[in-house]
């Protein structure tokens, strides 16, 4: 039998639209179809693409329009449940043997969702401060790593639920968050190395 282990790095290839949103009479899912531009060249039925941060199983494309399926724990766990036609989304193909790995490991497996309090524009970058639930906080330290809508940063600080992050202009324009606004729902990933320290020592979250 073949193993696989799908990883990410966090660094955004590109941004896709959202074109089709559809549910099925027969089983409790959802699907959405996505142009993924350029980032769709090359990708086949069965590959793996994170959509906002969260791995997902291309079941259907047409040329570069792909679809997914989205299961009720995924719906529930992320912010894909309330996306809208027209919404753009951050796309990143799994990486492969000889890829650079520039961000940081990603699963695609997100812990929860987080909203946007707060967002600063300074010369040169712009400061979002994201409150997050409880249960996560104990996953974040500063200077660690954290995926945000699939995007690898490094958390400037965090106080009690919530979490600072700054990202230039290349980033912000690259990604889903030229378009984000206070009250924003995000897809929040921890770094898997914290979690792994957690568990190691038998500490409760």
């Amino acid at each position: 039998m073949t193993y696989y282990i799908i990883l990410f790095t966090g660094i955004i290839q590109g941004k896709g639209r959202v074109r089709e949103i559809s549910s099925s009479d027969r089983r409790s899912v959802l699907y959405i179809e996505v142009d993924l531009g350029i980032c769709a060249e090359g990708l086949e039925q069965g590959h793996s693409v994170a959509i906002n941060g969260v791995c997902l199983t291309v079941v259907d494309m047409h040329d570069t329009h792909c679809t997914f399926e989205l299961i009720q724990e995924t719906v529930q766990t992320t912010g894909l449940g309330s996306l809208n036609v027209g919404d753009d989304v951050n796309i990143e193909r799994s990486i492969r043997v000889g890829d650079k790995i520039e961000g940081h490991f990603v699963l695609g497996h997100v812990d929860g969702t987080g909203i946007i309090d707060d967002i600063q524009r300074n010369p040169g970058e712009v400061s979002i401060s994201i409150r997050i639930p409880e249960t996560l906080s104990m996953h974040i330290v500063r200077k660690g790593s954290i995926a945000i809508d699939g995007i690898s940063l490094t958390v400037t600080d965090i106080q009690d639920n919530v979490v600072q992050v700054s990202l230039i202009p290349h980033t912000i324009n690259v990604t889903n968050f030229s378009t984000r606004k206070v009250g924003d729902s995000v897809n929040i990933e921890t770094d898997i190395l914290g979690k792994y320290a957690l568990k190691r020592y038998n500490i409760q979250v």
